[in-house]
């Protein structure tokens, strides 16, 4: 329990100082659950060190201690010297301190960190990536060619009534490949949502907050300080507001066309943009390009606003509790829609992304039921649900239409692979591309130069026609197919990888990959541990033991 409460307070202040709102109760859900594996974890780790007997000596521990100091003693500014930081200063602290509470909790630090340090390293032994691979994965990023070719678009160009596909065929992909059609558990849903956007009072409320803003300057306060004070553009604020130089197309429309039509000196009207209010001074002005400073007053709901909102949830809540959500909504004047939620896309119109909701939905609701209210960063939100279907399959007849189009592009890429064949021997024969794609009706088309990585248009990403423009050896391609087109190709220009440049960077990229392919190793290896354990989510037991224990009782260990 100790040590869930610790991991669920590291990351809700992580969270709480990521963001000026308050945290949302999907939010701390997310937290929550994500502490409750951060506990699952450790105890995993915990046991495969003892299983391993992996530990850690007494030497180990003070050189450590000596040469590795924990990162937040690293920014200390007691060790450092001309803000860099000093390791004589931290061994001579180290050396000399009378603090054996800090000594304690280092020692506790450098036991737990130095066996998960070998650890991982025993988990990621043998990862190792020769010059080969780097060359490889380097030669694809950065080797280019240039093709013209011919696309056969099949699809297009064989009519349908050309293709015959049998109701038998069509049962027998339905069989084979049944995985594809597989829906999910969803829940259809009445959705009633108080959105925490600013409403129209606000937006006047901030506006005129803006303007007592303007006027305290045009009455000669400095911009420099009333900026500091008043903006929340946290880049600029602190530097008087100052925005620098900038030219056309840099700011969004609105502040651009305030900051070129503006005098020199001249105290703009607040410009209203997606960010807020701007009250801006523009101090320099070369016709094609400006220097500005601005004050970014937020649009935002107003404390009585906010209590407003918060009141009419709390009613929605309690209304819903008697009353079907239609009812208990339409007395509050709010919108009610259907929606049709699932694990894979739970969202709801303007409350965002409703985990909370699914779960209650597809967990614990029963037909006519009526959630409490939850909440995300875009508003309040309740449910009832109106039914549940479990997870099955798509039927055949459902199904049908989408297998009959497949059938249909698999038969025309046979057709069109013939075509090609036909091409390809022209060309190769002596006849001219554009003489090919003139007496066929194709289009021949060029693209740009692209790597092996790149998205191509009209080919697509990483697929058989961009490997075969690498793998040219003659002037044109046989006929390439791809999963829904067929192509005939030419190499225009082509340009090598430079290995002089990979050779210089060879260290880096090895470092960068193999610190990558530890981290990956080690997260399927835990998911392993946790696939392999028998793991018991007991927390609503022990949450429910803490709320009943009288006070001076303390926390049940029973």
């Amino acid at each position: 329990y100790d040590r869930y409460q610790v991991a669920y307070r590291n990351l809700y202040d992580q969270v709480s100082a990521s963001q000026e709102e308050p945290i949302t109760s999907q939010q701390n859900r997310e937290i929550e659950d994500a502490a409750w594996d951060e506990v699952v974890n450790q105890v995993l780790i915990e046991q495969e060190l003892a299983r391993r007997g992996i530990t850690v000596t007494e030497q180990e521990v003070v050189q450590a201690a000596r040469f590795s100091p924990p990162p937040d003693l690293r920014t200390n500014p007691a060790f450092m010297t001309d803000g860099v930081f000093d390791l004589q200063k931290y061994q001579d602290f180290i050396d000399n301190s009378a603090d054996e509470l800090l000594l304690l909790q280092l020692e506790a630090y450098y036991r737990d960190i130095l066996p998960r340090g070998k650890l991982l390293r025993q988990v990621s032994e043998g990862i190792y990536f020769s010059d080969p691979q780097l060359w490889h994965l380097y030669r694809d990023a950065n080797e280019r060619v240039q093709i013209r070719y011919l696309p056969l678009n099949p699809d297009l160009r064989i009519p349908d009534e050309e293709i015959e596909v049998t109701p038998e065929e069509i049962e027998a992909r339905y069989d084979e490949t049944m995985d594809e059609f597989a829906i999910p558990a969803r829940a259809r849903v009445l959705a009633a949502v108080i959105s925490k956007a600013p409403t129209a009072a606000d937006s006047a409320a901030s506006l005129e907050r803006a303007q007592s803003v303007r006027q305290e300057i045009m009455e000669g306060a400095d911009f420099a300080e009333v900026a500091a004070r008043e903006s929340v553009d946290d880049g600029t604020k602190d530097a008087g507001g100052d925005l620098g130089v900038f030219g056309r197309g840099a700011m969004v429309k609105p502040f651009e066309d305030a900051s070129f039509d503006a005098r020199v000196g001249q105290i703009t009207e607040p410009v209203e943009t997606s960010f807020g209010l701007h009250i801006i001074q523009v101090t320099q002005n070369w016709g094609d390009s400006v220097q500005a400073r601005h004050i970014l007053i937020p649009i935002e709901r107003t404390d009585e606003s906010e209590i407003a909102l918060l009141t009419r949830a709390d009613s929605l809540e309690v209304l819903g509790e008697s009353l079907p959500l239609s009812e208990a909504a339409g007395r509050l004047d709010v919108a009610v829609e259907t929606a049709d939620l699932t694990m894979e896309f739970p969202f709801v119109t303007n409350a965002g992304r409703v985990t909370e909701g699914v779960d209650w939905a597809l967990q614990e609701a029963a037909p006519g039921d009526v959630s409490p209210v939850f909440e995300t960063t875009s508003g309040f939100y309740a449910l009832e649900l109106i039914n549940r279907e479990e997870a099955g399959f798509l039927p055949l007849a459902d199904a049908s239409p989408a297998i009959e189009q497949d059938l249909r592009l698999e038969q025309k890429l046979d057709m069109a692979e013939l075509e090609g064949q036909e091409i390809a021997q022209a060309l190769r024969s002596g006849t001219g591309m554009d003489q090919v794609a003139l007496d066929r009706g194709l289009e021949i088309r060029t693209t740009e130069l692209f790597s092996r990585n790149d998205f191509v248009p009209g080919l697509g990403r990483q697929n058989a026609a961009v490997g075969a423009a690498f793998g040219l050896a003659s002037e044109f391609s046989d006929v390439v197919l791809t999963a829904n087109n067929a192509y005939i190709l030419e190499v225009v220009d082509y340009q090598p990888a430079d290995s002089l440049a990979w050779e210089a960077q060879k260290q880096q990229q090895r470092a960068a990959l193999t610190s990558t392919a530890q981290q990956t190793r080690l997260t399927d290896w835990l998911d392993g541990l946790r696939n392999a354990a028998t793991i018991v989510d007991n927390r609503e037991q022990v949450f429910q033991a803490v709320e009943d224990a009288p006070l001076s009782q303390g926390f049940p260990m029973g």
